[in-house]
């Protein structure tokens, strides 16, 4: 069996996404590695990270490397996304991880990237994470496949019908009369 490797060792890996705001505070973080053991050794990275970068302006990907990891980052309003992977790992892979997570929450938010947004649509931010991620495997770069999936997650077609949006309405209607007519 020592010639064999797992799935994990054969693919690509993440070893954090982090959403910081514009003090280097935390708004979204994932962690997928045992490097951080603790929070405060979580919290100590990324505030060395944040520091670190604060002087770039990366309005666009930017990639560094920090203490044998490599980071690729985007700033957008006042908010600072950061994947983070081994320095081993393909930069291009790590930025496309990036693009898929800034546009599927910019899908989710409508194009109103911001701290206070964010925070009020946090679930559905954490569930972007999610999708794009699981325990440092990539499993989804595309924005509109990830936002389908977390549309599926919080789509509850028993809900009263004032507490749904009008699309979930009309997709609980629609799925309503299908059944009716099949009786």
């Amino acid at each position: 069996m020592g010639s064999l490797f797992t799935y994990r060792d054969s693919c690509p890996s993440i070893k954090n996404i982090l959403l910081l705001d514009s003090e280097g505070k935390r708004v979204a973080v994932r962690y997928y590695s045992d490097e951080w053991p603790t929070n405060s050794s979580k919290l100590a990275f990324e505030k060395y990270l944040f520091t670190k970068t604060l002087k770039t302006n990366a309005r666009v990907e930017d990639i560094a490397v920090f203490e044998s990891n490599i980071v690729v980052y985007k700033f957008v309003q006042d908010l600072h996304f950061y994947v983070t992977g081994g320095d081993n790992e393909n930069e291009l892979i790590l930025c496309t991880v990036l693009q898929g997570l800034y546009d599927s929450i910019s899908l989710i938010l409508r194009n109103t990237i911001d701290k206070g947004e964010v925070l009020e649509n946090l679930d559905l931010v954490l569930l972007c994470l999610d999708e794009i991620v699981d325990g440092g495997i990539i499993l989804e770069t595309d924005a509109n496949l990830i936002v389908g999936k977390v549309a599926s997650h919080i789509l509850d077609v028993d809900a009263p019908l004032s507490e749904q949006t009008i699309t979930q309405a009309w997709a609980s209607a629609r799925d309503h009369l299908a059944r009716s007519l099949l009786k």
